[in-house]
């Protein structure tokens, strides 16, 4: 059975915090880099943000919640990128994008208890 694409489409919700990494990221890339790779690395992370509308559910725990007993959350990868997202019924929340590199353990607990 199939299921026609148009039927099935969430809505993706990016939050403040998570615009904000976007910027980060963007400015980051912008001043070492160039422009240009700073926009086709934006493009590509909103993207792959904005594909979540499809298939939401490809995403998995994050390793660091799963040890703390926290499985409200997903990710999604965009190397080096982590987009970490929540599914509640039709609505995907965006809740951060963050660079894989740093200490995730610490940042996604405050990051994702606060919020």
């Amino acid at each position: 059975m199939s299921l026609s694409r148009g039927s099935v489409k969430f809505k993706v919700n990016i939050s403040a915090s998570a615009e904000e990494d976007l910027f980060e990221i963007y400015q980051y890339v912008y001043f070492n880099d160039s422009e240009e790779k700073a926009e086709k690395l934006f493009s590509k992370v909103h993207k792959k943000c904005l594909s979540l509308q499809e298939y939401p559910h490809r995403g998995h725990v994050p390793p660091e919640l799963h040890l703390l007993g926290i499985h409200d959350f997903l990710e999604l990868s965009c190397k080096p990128y982590r987009i970490i997202y929540q599914i509640t019924e039709k609505i995907i929340f965006i809740h951060c994008v963050v660079d894989g590199r740093r200490d995730m353990q610490k940042l996604l607990q405050e990051r994702l208890i606060r919020e």
